[in-house]
């Protein structure tokens, strides 16, 4: 039977706007297994999993796990821990990292805080700093959650980290099973889907440039899907690659007939505007979604209709 990976492979399944959403990513080290919920199926305290998922909920804030590339042996010892927290909104984009022996002090973090861009509470907490080191190439191991993420990101996680990419690190969850190997570069929070290491590297390299390389990218997370859409079809349109240029300001539903369509408003920083009308629709024919899934779906997909640039005359309205 073949894998979902490989049925969006041969479907030519457009990645675009198939990123996960948050503003902000919350990633605490946990070797050792992940089942398929890893916060509450690891050897992460299952009760800790619960409370931060819980505090978590309507701020912005996604928790992931993440360990190294490797043997995933986990002693149960108390050890040192990496912390990081990423916020993606362009114009204040961070990435800050910490280091705790005692996950239980993720609780005394404001998640709320946190979500909008507030690094003291990170800071005051756990003593975190802003990252000095490269940027974080995070590829989705979890096979617990889907099988082509082990089969596919597995093998990926550990070619990057063999060859000297110093910020990888195999994370539990990205959505997207079939688009796998998936991965999330931070501090942007560009997401990525089908990638191969070469590619990584160069997403890489533009990310030490402050750039976005839009080969196979999914969208960026401080996004929902149609902002996601709109912000790469303006980038394709006007060749505008520096990562912090473009802001999703305004999300508008448009009545009428057949599917649910949005008029996104994206901004650049030199002042220009576009109007991206968004139409929303199911991608066809059915195919799973994940290897796990029981009966084919219909992907819910994101397609650019137009994008136009407004006037200033029409900025003024």
């Amino acid at each position: 039977m073949s894998t979902c990976a490989t049925v969006s492979r041969q479907l030519d399944e457009p990645v675009s706007a198939t990123a996960p959403t948050a503003t902000t990513w919350l990633l605490l080290e946990q070797p050792g297994p992940w089942g398929a919920k890893a916060l509450t199926s690891s050897h992460l305290d299952p009760a800790l999993g619960r409370a931060l998922e819980r505090a978590a909920q309507g701020t912005g804030v996604r928790v992931a796990l993440i360990r190294r590339p490797g043997r995933h042996a986990d002693r149960r010892t108390p050890s040192v821990r990496q912390v990081y927290a990423a916020h993606t909104v362009p114009g204040a984009a961070w990435l800050h990292s910490a280091t705790t022996t005692d996950p239980r002090r993720l609780l005394d973090l404001d998640l709320r805080a946190l979500g909008r861009g507030d690094r003291h509470t990170f800071d005051a907490a756990l003593g975190g700093r802003p990252h000095t080191g490269d940027p974080l190439a995070l590829v989705c191991t979890n096979g617990r959650r889907d099988r082509c993420c082990a089969l596919l990101g597995r093998p990926l996680a550990a070619e990057l980290a063999a060859s000297g990419v110093h910020g990888t690190w195999e994370v539990t969850h990205l959505g997207g099973h079939r688009f796998s190997p998936t991965l999330l570069l931070l501090p942007y929070g560009y997401a990525y889907g089908r990638a191969e290491a070469h590619a990584v590297k160069e997403a890489l390299h533009g990310v030490r440039e402050g750039r976005v390389v839009l080969d196979g990218c999914r969208g960026r997370t401080a996004w929902e899907r149609p902002g996601q859409a709109a912000e790469l079809a303006v980038r394709e349109a006007v060749g505008e690659y520096r990562a912090e240029a473009l802001t999703v300001t305004r999300t508008d539903a448009l009545h009428g007939d057949g599917a649910p369509r949005r008029r996104v408003t994206v901004a650049h920083a030199d002042g220009r505007q576009w109007h991206v009308v968004v139409a929303q629709g199911a991608a066809e024919p059915p195919r799973p979604e994940s290897c796990g899934a029981s009966v084919l779906g219909g992907p819910v997909r994101m397609d650019v209709v137009a994008v136009r640039e407004r006037t200033p005359a029409h900025s003024a309205g």
